[in-house]
């Protein structure tokens, strides 16, 4: 039976260096315990800190809640990681879009570290370490963590993105938040178009320059999600109308009726995209009802989309050009 190790000393947090831990009072053997794991060379990380990680993924039932554990454990490995980073580094990439602005890319299996050149970039076991010019990364301090900012991120992005997955980033990156009360907080937003322009422009970024040029064009404020933007360019793509993005639906004496993403107003047609959650909270259930009911009394047409429609037998565009043409769309 292996021994009880000695306790830590209690000015540690959960991850900590072992450069630290020894500066504080630890001793190396310690460092080798069983309880501690080394998510990277130099680095500790407690059994109960992961302990504690895994109930609070297993507590959420939300929405999404498989993106924010995949997040949280990213981040968890970025903030360990800090405590060895090399003098100068940053995160970037895929690992600065999704633990800095929740960006829809897929989760890296290492985390994106950077360098200015002609600083050496990063190697070790989990790190995928890159060397950029210094007038192709624009870094800022976020949460704690140095990395590059969202539209430098997205700009970075173009080397392993394709065309549609950039405009789905970009929109995601542009969006203005809605609090639960409907408001939008333009203070909130990550990047605005105007700042994934001057980052394309900024310098050239072979072999990406182009496909960041045309991505740019496609990017829209209002897309709160990838299917949403999916459907827009599938839309666009099949010749239907312009819609208006994240749009407040009033009845003539001005009240308020639901907030939906896509909309003809011309065409009196709103788009509802919606995700698996519409279906497994009774809650969203029930506003969902109370809120077409509502658009149906005051003349709009409501077009239910779910990603079987948009992704699997692409059947959304179809679905939509239908109501649109029952409205006077000329189609």
């Amino acid at each position: 039976m292996s021994p009880i190790p000695q306790p830590l000393p209690p000015s540690l947090d959960g991850q900590f260096s072992v450069r630290t831990a020894i500066a504080e009072g630890a001793t190396a053997r310690r460092m080798r315990a069983h309880d501690l794991a080394s998510p990277f060379r130099g680095v500790r990380r407690t059994a109960e800190f992961a302990e504690q990680r895994e109930t609070q993924a297993e507590e959420d039932d939300e929405p999404y809640a498989e993106y924010r554990r995949r997040r949280l454990r990213l981040i968890d490995d970025a903030r360990a990681y800090r405590e060895v980073m090399p003098e100068g580094s940053f995160f970037c990439g895929a690992t600065a879009a999704v633990i800095g602005y929740g960006a829809p890319v897929r989760h890296p299996s290492r985390l994106d570290v950077a360098v200015i050149d002609p600083q050496r970039a990063p190697r070790a076991k989990g790190i995928r370490g890159r060397k950029v010019a210094r007038h192709l990364a624009t870094v800022a301090e976020r949460d704690g963590l140095r990395m590059t900012t969202a539209a430098s991120t997205w700009a970075m992005l173009g080397r392993e993105l394709n065309l549609r997955e950039l405009v789905e980033v970009g929109d995601a990156l542009v969006q203005i938040p809605r609090d639960d009360y409907g408001h939008q907080h333009p203070e909130l937003v990550h990047a605005t178009i105007a700042d994934l322009a001057a980052e394309v422009t900024a310098g050239p970024r072979p072999p990406s320059t182009r496909k960041l040029r045309e991505a740019l064009e496609l990017v829209r404020v209002g897309s709160s999600s990838v299917l949403e933007t999916d459907f827009r360019l599938d839309a666009a793509a099949a010749g239907l109308p312009d819609a208006a993005l994240d749009i407040e639906i009033r009845d003539d004496r001005g009240v308020l009726l639901g907030i939906s993403e896509i909309v003809y107003p011309r065409f009196r047609v709103v788009v509802e995209v919606e995700g698996d959650h519409h279906r497994t909270s009774r809650a969203q259930w029930n506003r969902d009802l109370e809120k077409y009911d509502a658009y149906v009394s005051a003349g709009w047409e409501p077009v239910r989309l779910s990603s079987l429609h948009i992704r699997r037998n692409r059947d959304a565009v179809r679905r939509v050009a239908a109501a649109l043409r029952r409205h006077g769309w000329d189609g």
